[in-house]
Parts: structure tokens; sequence; C-alpha cells
């Protein structure tokens, strides 16, 4: 059995954005094939709490290769949608340091329950467990359809 959201979806206004793609991008360098969120619809620093939105399209780079007939999101791309987020909720967190880069500094206790796959909405949701000047770790769950797809916890530190 799937443990329980980190965040409760039935508070948030999944349809809200508060970041949308130009707004990350300030915060991101991530460009082209290489960003894979869309969007930030929920972010509150204090609770250490962050929600991303990735549509999942079918013009994707990977969508051709990635077991033709029957395309899958890759899980390394899940992650690094995840490392996106984290990066971007520990940007934010630091005051005035909006110029920082936060690079992947590993990746833990990854689980993938369910495949993700063009047309889909996927959800990320985020939470702080340790926020420290070198290092920052996150858990993080992707959510399709209120199904929990893949969890992990993701490590960043400033580069």
């Amino acid at each position: 059995m799937p443990p329980v959201n980190l965040i409760n979806l039935e508070k948030i206004d999944l349809n809200k954005v508060l970041y949308d793609t130009q707004e990350v991008e300030k915060v991101n360098p991530h460009r082209f094939e290489m960003r894979q969120i869309d969007g930030i619809i929920h972010l509150d620093i204090e609770a250490g709490e962050i929600i991303a939105v990735k549509h999942v399209r079918e013009d994707e780079f990977w969508v051709r290769g990635h077991i033709p007939g029957r395309p899958i999101f890759p899980g390394v791309l899940m992650v690094e949608a995840s490392a996106q987020m984290s990066s971007f909720a520990a940007i934010k967190s630091i005051e005035g340091e909006n110029d920082r880069f936060i690079g992947f500094g590993g990746i833990k206790n990854v689980k993938f329950r369910s495949q993700v796959t063009p047309g889909d909405t996927l959800y990320i949701l985020g939470r702080f467990i340790e926020r420290r000047p070198r290092r920052f770790t996150m858990d993080v769950q992707g959510i399709v359809n209120g199904t929990m797809v893949f969890e992990a916890t993701v490590i960043g530190m400033p580069l």
C-alpha cells in the first residue's frame, strides 16, 4: 500500500498556476526538451511544501523511442522533474538568492508504482525534510489521476 500523499490535494486548487513556464525559467536554467516542469501550482516556503505540474505530451523527444507503440514516460525523467521542482523550491527558500543554481546531489528510496503516458497530467508533490546552507533534501511523490506513480527523496546542493 502506498504512503499517504505528502500534501492533501483536496485543499489545493490544481488549476491555479502560481508560476508559469516563464516564471519557472527565471529560476531554473533548464530549457527546451530538458525543462521537465510546466508550472508551480503550490508553494508554501514556511511549511516547506511545493507542487509542480508536468503535462506529458505526445510530441516529447522520448515518445518515439521509449517503448514504440506504447510510450511510457521514463522514470529517469520523473526523477529529473522532481529535481527541477526541488531546485525551484530551494532557491525560492533562500532570500535574495534567485541567481543561485541548485545541483542534483543524489536520490534515495526511489519506487515506481505505475506508468505515466502521453496525455497524463503529472502532479509532483514535495516536502523539505532538510534545509541547510550546503544541502537540501526533499521527499517527493508523483500523482496521476489520484494514483501515486512514484516516490523518492531528492538531494540538492548549491553550486
